[in-house]
């Protein structure tokens, strides 16, 4: 029986490649014309996004953790500003999360 995946543990399987050089490279490869990485964000997060994003699953209700792959925009820009949290970094979060498990 294979173990569902949590936001929690999705979250944690990150932490390691914080500010990881190598990701880092691929972030600055993929920039894009205004100098942001959406694409390869998940790669390698910054210290300042881990933390962004530590902040916003901490204050999701229960409800929000079980069903965060269906948290629609308006729940995510919620959650982003009561977390102080910058909304595009939670939902390309969410949106790795929720792909991450369609293709368990």
């Amino acid at each position: 029986m294979s173990e569902t995946l949590t936001i929690e543990n999705y979250l944690q399987s990150l932490e390691p490649f914080v500010d990881n050089a190598y990701g880092q490279q691929i972030r600055k490869q993929f920039r894009s014309i205004d100098g942001k990485s959406e694409l390869a964000m998940l790669q390698s997060p910054t210290r300042d996004e881990y933390a962004q994003l530590s902040r916003a699953v901490a204050i999701m209700t229960p409800a929000e953790r079980n069903s965060a792959q269906a948290l629609t925009d308006e729940q995510i820009e919620r959650i982003a500003e009561d977390a102080k949290a910058d909304k595009a970094v939670l939902a390309i979060f969410i949106n790795g999360y929720a792909i991450k498990l369609k293709s368990k």
